[in-house]
């Protein structure tokens, strides 16, 4: 992962549908997202650091891009039965 005057991180994007409302109660309120989508989205985060990479992407969300992504392989991921195509940018590393 690339370093910005310290700062580091991964950013992983997938096309889905979510659902998100305001959950919680009393003086405890929270806003959130929540199904298979953000599921993904957020394993796929955490694959993004064990790659090194700063940008992942779903084979959903390669279906939408009009630039060619780099096929990174097939990953089991938590929650989910088969293993997941991950893609990255082509121009990183």
């Amino acid at each position: 992962m690339e370093s910005v005057r310290g700062l580091r991180f991964g950013l992983a994007l997938h096309l889905g549908e979510v659902l998100h409302g305001t959950i919680g109660g009393g003086n405890r309120l929270d806003f959130t997202c929540i199904g298979p989508a953000v599921n993904l989205a957020a394993r796929l985060e955490k694959l993004a650091g064990r790659l090194g990479r700063d940008v992942v992407v779903s084979g959903a969300f390669t279906k939408h891009c009009r630039s060619p992504m780099a096929p990174l392989g097939e990953f089991a991921l938590a929650g989910f039965a088969t293993p997941q195509p991950v893609y990255g940018v082509d121009e990183e590393r």
